[in-house]
Formats: C-alpha cells, sequence, structure tokens
C-alpha cells in the first residue's frame, strides 16, 4: 500500500529519475516541495512549463537556447575565430562559468565509441567540419573529457582536420586524467584554457 497519493507517488518517481536522485533523495524533496507550496512547488512547476515550451537545440552549435541561435552564436563579440569543442551542454556551460573563453562552441552530443555502436555521424563532428570555413574560424580547441572515448574522439577529430590549415588545441594542466568538466570548479577550468597546446 503506498504511503501517498498517486500523484504525489507519481511525481516522486518522476523526480527519482533525474541523475543524483534515488528513491529517498526524490521522497524527501517532494516533501519540501510540497511543505513550501507557495515558495518551491509552484513557482518551480511554473518555470519548467516555459522551459518546456521555449528551450531548444542551437542549431549552430548544439547548445539549449531559447531561440534557433543561441546568446553566444548570435552575439558578434564572440565571433573571435575560435571554437571551442565540448562533449556536452553541461560542459558548455561549465567552460562559461570559468568566464575564460570568448569565443563560440560545438557540442558533440557525446563521445565516438565502438561498444555502443557510435560513430562520427551520430555525433556532430561533419556539423563542426562544415562550421569551420563559413565562420573564418582559425583554432579549434579540444575541450573533451580526458576519459579514453574523450581521448578517441579528440584525435579523430584533430585527424580530420589535419589538412584544413587550422590550429587544432587541447586543455592541457588542470583538468585531471579521467576527470569531467562538470565537476571543475572555474579556476581549473580558466587555467587549462589559457594553458592549452597543440594536439
Amino acid at each position: 500500500m503506498n504511503d501517498a497519493p498517486s500523484d504525489i507517488e507519481a511525481l516522486i518517481a518522476l523526480m527519482a529519475r533525474l541523475p543524483g536522485l534515488g528513491p529517498r533523495s526524490a521522497r524527501r524533496a517532494v516533501l519540501q516541495l510540497i511543505k513550501k507550496r507557495g515558495q518551491l512547488l509552484i513557482p518551480l512547476a511554473e518555470a519548467m512549463v516555459k522551459v518546456g515550451e521555449t528551450a531548444r537545440e542551437c542549431l549552430r552549435c548544439g547548445n539549449i537556447g531559447a531561440a534557433d541561435l543561441c546568446e553566444i552564436c548570435a552575439s558578434e563579440k564572440r565571433a573571435t575565430g575560435e571554437i571551442c569543442v565540448v562533449e556536452d551542454v553541461a560542459d558548455l556551460w561549465a567552460m562559461e562559468r570559468g568566464r575564460a573563453f570568448k569565443g563560440r562552441y560545438h557540442v558533440l552530443g557525446g563521445t565516438l565509441s565502438a561498444l555502443d555502436a557510435v560513430g562520427p555521424d551520430e555525433l556532430r563532428i561533419p556539423r563542426l567540419i562544415d562550421r569551420l570555413e563559413p565562420e573564418g574560424v582559425t583554432e579549434v580547441i579540444l575541450a573533451l573529457n580526458a576519459t579514453v572515448d574523450g581521448q578517441t574522439t579528440a584525435h579523430y577529430i584533430a585527424e580530420q582536420m589535419h589538412d584544413l590549415g587550422i590550429a587544432v588545441t587541447s586543455l592541457a594542466q588542470g583538468v585531471p586524467i579521467g576527470g569531467e568538466l562538470d565537476y571543475l570548479d572555474d579556476g581549473t577550468i580558466g587555467a587549462a584554457l589559457r594553458a592549452r597546446k597543440a594536439f
């Protein structure tokens, strides 16, 4: 027998699907939302509806925004000739928190993985190559996670760009082996970006 009404149980079950929340954490979060209905639950529900209606993937870089082009791609100030390639939107947001990079981004949507049958066409690698000439790109910074799949993907991209006359660099010191950008502090990301090296 459930210890909560079915609609609340349904909310708990949905919350438990979120990364970092299991059934117990979801139950505690839902109880807190209900206790603070006016301050938390109702504003959260309204914000979720609004984001559900307006959020979309940037047609150019893959970031999440509220228009066909995200604010970064739409800004002429970001047209520096540098593109920072990241695995996921969370990594892009982590880079932006550091405020060290002033160019544009390209979100791959994952990494190459033979085990999971993820090849270049399943990622946004062809779209990246297509962006280089029209945007006058002079440097591609590979800011991929320091995992086996991340480094395999970085090597593949570097090989694809070998004869294009574009500098290919990667993040340097500060990013630990096996580390993921989303878990690094802003200072570490900034130091790694400034100390990038030829790939």
